[in-house]
This record gives structure tokens, sequence and C-alpha cells, in this order.
């Protein structure tokens, strides 16, 4: 029996399927009778709600985030939106699936975003800024690992080459910016290609995404600040004035002190790449809900807790 992705569920609505599926996020809830399951299950071509209603507390001490699973359940609408209702469950043995089928990867090409990064770096004027950058990105072992890296673990640009794609995006908008205002744009350039390279660290990514222990305790902002200083002081003359500016971008992007943000932007260039920052996640993180509405009468995504809204589909009618 062929596997049953989560493109296909739609074809299987208001009918039983046994299939697999990795487990994403997890979250034991108390209803109003008795404990139930929320899980949040994917493979490579998306992701959708399970729901476990029975035997619920029991069941959840037999699999765990990052788990492939078996699944028999029943595909139903709720408010607009695909689900799974799940009727029973056993963790997967590594024989039964081949893992890259449960990874999600961008969509875009990675070699052709690799050349685009080393172009820019190649396009930068100032000799120390090159330097700088050239010393963090031509580290191989590095650059391996952040052009497969995720640029979060939930909300966007959440599977693997992700972080690539989203430092692209936000160098091309902070580009375009650097035509329209008066910015440095050595510098803008340079804050958009480190602004999170402390993700690389920050994450683990094997069968889904999870926090490591340092991105846990120290996180991405205090991680690429490090790592930047570091390797500035690896640079003969590195101007203290240059490298506390581009430290600046670093500790500011995230844009208020609510959001994470060390300092708050006090520049033109922390400005510019704390809103091209933003553009980018909110926009991207809006069209993967919009993306992962699989029910095509849904004029609703599912509830977007970060930002505390619902978004409209506004589908067409015929």
């Amino acid at each position: 029996m062929d596997r049953i992705t989560i493109q296909d569920l739609p074809g299987y609505m208001n009918s039983e399927i046994t299939s697999y599926f990795l487990v994403q996020d997890k979250e034991l809830r108390q209803g109003a009778r008795d404990f139930f399951i929320r899980l949040r299950l994917g493979d490579k071509s998306g992701s959708v709600n399970g729901y476990v209603w029975t035997n619920a507390q029991e069941l959840n001490e037999h699999f765990s985030v990052g788990d492939v699973i078996k699944l028999k359940g029943f595909i139903k609408d709720y408010k607009g939106q695909l689900q799974i209702s799940i009727i029973n469950l056993r963790v997967a043995e590594q024989e039964e699936f081949e893992l890259p089928d449960f990874i999600a990867t961008t969509g875009k090409d990675v070699n052709k975003m690799a050349d685009s990064l080393f172009e820019y770096i190649n396009g930068i004027q100032n000799p120390f800024l090159k330097k700088l950058l050239s010393a963090i990105f031509e580290d191989r072992e590095f650059f391996s690992i952040f052009s497969r890296s995720p640029a979060a673990k939930n909300w966007h640009h959440n599977y693997a080459g992700g972080l690539l794609e989203h430092t692209m995006a936000v160098t091309l908008i902070s580009d375009f910016a650097s035509h329209q205002y008066p910015v440095n744009r050595d510098l803008l350039i340079t804050g958009a290609l480190l602004h999170d390279i402390g993700k690389v660290y920050e994450y683990s990514m094997k069968a889904a995404i999870d926090f490591t222990n340092i991105g846990r305790l120290v996180g991405h902002i205090s991680i690429a600040d490090e790592i930047v200083t570091k390797k500035a002081a690896g640079i003969d003359a590195f101007p203290d004035e240059l490298l506390m500016k581009v430290r600046h971008l670093i500790l500011s992007h995230h844009g208020e002190y609510e959001k994470g943000a060390v300092r708050l932007p006090q520049t033109i260039e922390a400005v510019v790449l704390h809103y091209a920052d933003n553009l980018d996640a909110q926009t991207t993180g809006v069209m993967q809900l919009i993306e992962a509405v699989k029910e095509v009468s849904a004029e609703w995504t599912e509830y977007d807790k970060l930002n505390n809204r619902y978004i409209y589909l506004g589908r067409e009618e015929d």
C-alpha cells in the first residue's frame, strides 16, 4: 500500500486512513470531560492537525516529538480546516519509512541562493566588511550547516534550507531599500547577511526542528554577536567603530525588547534591517498558513497564535 501523504488527505475526506506521519508538535490538554492530545503531523508535502480523544494520557507516554508514527484515523472537516481524528497509533520502526520523506525543504534552488550570497559579498566595497563576511561564509563546514538550517522552529521558513532562503530575502529587501534611503549600503547588506547566522547553532534538525541547549540558554542573537566579534578579532586593524555598528545591527534586529531585541534599533541601517527582517518573516509566515489549508472550501486559515488572528483566504466564487 502506498503511503498517504499530507497533500493526499483532501481526497480521503470523511474516510478512515492508515499511514505514517512525523510528529512535529505534541501537547496533552485538559478538555471539558477528559484529557486529549493535540498533534501537528507532517511530511515533506505539508502538515496537518491531529487529535487523540481516547486514552490520551496513556498514549502520550509512548511517543515524542520527532517520532514517525503509524496511525489509523478519520479525516474530517472542522470549521473549514482538515484534521485527523486519531483512532490508534504507534511509533514506526526504522525499516518502515525513509526519513527524507518527512523532512520539509525549501522549494528554492540552494545553489542559486548560495551563488547570490557570494555575489553580494563580492560586491561589498568596504575591505573590512568583505573580509569579515568572507571569513564567516567561506568556512565550508559552517556554510554547509548554514545552507541546510531552518530559520525558525514553528513560524516562518521552518524547513531545511529556510535560513538561507530567509537570509537572501532579507538581503534583497535591504538592497532595494539602500536605493531608496540614505543608508550605508555595505553596512546594511552585511547586517542582512549576518543577522541570523546564530541560528546555525540555535536549532537542531534531525526529524523535527528543536532548540539546542545553547539555543535555549543563549539564543541566536547572542551567538551571532559572538561569532562576528571573534572573526573581526582575527582581521588586522578591524575598526572598533565599524564593529560596533555591525554588532548593533545583529543585537537590535528583532526591533523590540519584548520580541527579543538586546537593543532597540538606533541607526538608520538598524531600522531598515529590522523592518526588512520582519517583512520577510511575517509575510512568509502568512504564506505558510495559507499553503497549509488543505480544504478547498475553507475561507480562513487556522488561528495564528503568534499574531492573534486568522487570515482570510478570499476564495473566489464560481
